[in-house]
């Protein structure tokens, strides 16, 4: 039985608001954001060398993705040495500059870290096939011996997020080993036994090597899958599952990982200057995940609720709505989120094309007016679209030569973004790019927009100054709905109103104030009540 958080959690005492509450945070993709050696691979010192261009967009905080020692099955996620950079992203002391060049500027750095599987090629993984079934190292990770006669089934029917059977067996040097490991998504990735006190003290330590090195917080990859059901028992249904669903699952959002995100936060109450933990935690409810946020565990999680919400203004009010009333009993602020490395960008899910765009440009306003914090995804504040033509021969997507699970297509929102000039590489660097960038993305480039007022970046920049300056923007936990047509929302907060109209034809709306900005030309600039489709405006109430 679900017990509602707000019957369950007392109001929290503690009001004074820190920086994460209210933060834009930027999600750098390091190996398709800058790339400062020609080897056609983005790298820290390409990530150092841009920062500049992040304070000057205007967001609070930089989160890189897996830039770690790593075999690169799946992109980095697959971690052989969470204390080491891999080379093609460049050294510690890389990492290090990154840190103190962002400090110095005024912006925060949060590190991703994968808590729920490493590497096949982590030494413990590897000292654990030596040594073999019965063994301290095999404790760590989840050996089983398989079913059927001779051993020759998985240990059950669980299968991968990236397609197959989320079980690999493993023989010895003498051929009879036999046992199978599990992997909830690559077979270079075995799922951690978070149930093993040194597991847990690895992390405790992972941490503090991080928050020492001046790391600001984590976003933490499959925060919901670190705890498996006693036993692993059956799924009992032959359904393939998704990274990205709200089914209720015996390896996914276990009562358990509660009690290591309260172990992890005392680790950052140690360090001065709000160091955070975010939740990758993909629940069945916005509910479930409130409980992440508890005042002794995590301190934001993706609202990917959010995300998967169409455009729709009913749909949209309820979506936001239960969001807020799902964090405000853990005293919780919200996050918003329309894109990310693992999903299609939404100037395409929108629709693509003059209206896709149009929407993002709208949903855009919307986001960054609500209550709490956001996030943007590299190359959404300049307009980019999914990639969506890319050769097979270049994705590595590993669930793409997979006959299920993922569609093995996130390669298309992984592109490298273009800075500048009329031919690929775009200013990326000197030497081309891991995967090839679109021609008509000369036009989308950081230098093509710069100045335009009618472009996407110069949007973004205008919308983050005017959420700096206002202070009824940021922080917060509730809106005041105001009445409005079907298709439209319109909402308060102090002096200032959001309006948007997500129907396809102009609406007369009533003018509340003076317009600060508008997602897009307005029909009658000396009637700005009224509001075209696919639009959102600003108002001074």
């Amino acid at each position: 039985m679900t017990q509602h958080l707000a019957d369950a959690l007392p109001t929290p005492t503690v009001t004074q608001p820190g920086w994460w509450r209210e933060a834009v945070i930027y999600q750098v993709y390091p190996r398709s954001f800058a790339d400062s050696n020609g080897d056609g691979m983005g790298d820290l010192e390409g990530v150092r060398t841009r920062l500049p261009y992040l304070k000057e967009l205007g967001v609070d905080a930089v989160w890189l993705s897996p830039f770690y020692a790593s075999p690169q099955a799946d992109a980095g996620y697959d971690v052989a040495d969470y204390r080491a950079i891999d080379p093609m992203f460049g050294t510690l002391h890389d990492a290090d500059a990154v840190i103190r060049e962002a400090h110095a500027l005024g912006l925060r750095i949060i590190v991703d870290l994968v808590p729920n599987h490493c590497s096949d090629q982590h030494e413990w993984f590897k000292q654990a096939l030596r040594e073999g079934p019965g063994t301290p190292l095999r404790e760590r990770f989840h050996f089983r011996p398989g079913r059927g006669a001779a051993g020759e089934l998985p240990p059950n029917d669980w299968e991968s997020i990236f397609g197959g059977p989320a079980w690999t067996r493993v023989s010895g040097a003498d051929g009879r080993d036999g046992e199978w490991y599990l992997h909830l998504f690559a077979p270079e990735q075995p799922d951690f036994n978070w149930d093993h006190p040194a597991v847990q003290d690895e992390f405790r330590s992972i941490l503090r090597f991080w928050l020492d090195l001046g790391a600001d917080g984590f976003r933490i990859d499959v925060a919901h899958g670190l705890v498996k059901a006693p036993g692993l028992p059956d799924l009992g249904r032959d359904e393939q599952l998704k990274l990205l669903g709200n089914q209720v699952l015996p390896f996914f959002d276990q009562d358990g990982v509660h009690e290591i995100y309260r172990s992890w936060r005392t680790v950052l109450e140690e360090y001065a200057g709000d160091r955070i933990g975010v939740a990758e935690a993909w629940t069945p409810s916005a509910e479930r995940t409130a409980m992440y946020l508890r005042s002794d565990e995590l301190h934001q999680a993706f609202n990917f609720q959010y995300l998967n919400t169409g455009w729709d203004a009913e749909a949209l009010r309820a979506t936001i709505d239960e969001s807020l009333d799902a964090m405000r009993p853990v005293g919780a602020p919200t996050t918003w989120v329309l894109s990310n490395h693992d999903v299609v960008r939404h100037v395409t899910r929108y629709g693509g094309g003059v209206r896709g765009l149009a929407r993002a440009r709208a949903a855009a306003l919307l986001m960054l007016a609500l209550p709490g914090s956001a996030y943007v995804y590299q190359g959404e504040e300049l307009g980019l679209p999914e990639v969506t033509e890319l050769p097979d021969e270049v994705r590595q997507d590993p669930a793409f030569a997979r006959s299920a699970g993922q569609d093995g297509l996130r390669d298309g929102c992984r592109v490298p973004i273009p800075w500048s000039g009329e031919e690929a590489p775009y200013g990326f660097g000197s030497g081309g790019s891991w995967l090839p960038q679109p021609a008509e993305w000369a036009g989308l480039s950081v230098a093509a927009q710069t100045g335009d007022p009618a472009s996407t970046l110069e949007l973004y920049r205008a919308a983050l100054r005017i959420r700096r300056e206002r202070a009824e923007l940021g922080a917060g936990d509730a809106v005041e709905w105001l009445a409005a047509p079907a298709g439209v929302l319109a909402f308060r907060r102090g002096e200032f109103v959001c309006t948007v109209n997500t129907g396809g034809e102009a609406v007369r709306i009533p003018a509340p104030g003076t317009v600060l900005l508008a997602s897009g030309p307005l029909a009658d600039p000396s009637d700005p009540g009224m509001l075209p489709a696919d639009t959102a405006v600003w108002w001074q109430g």
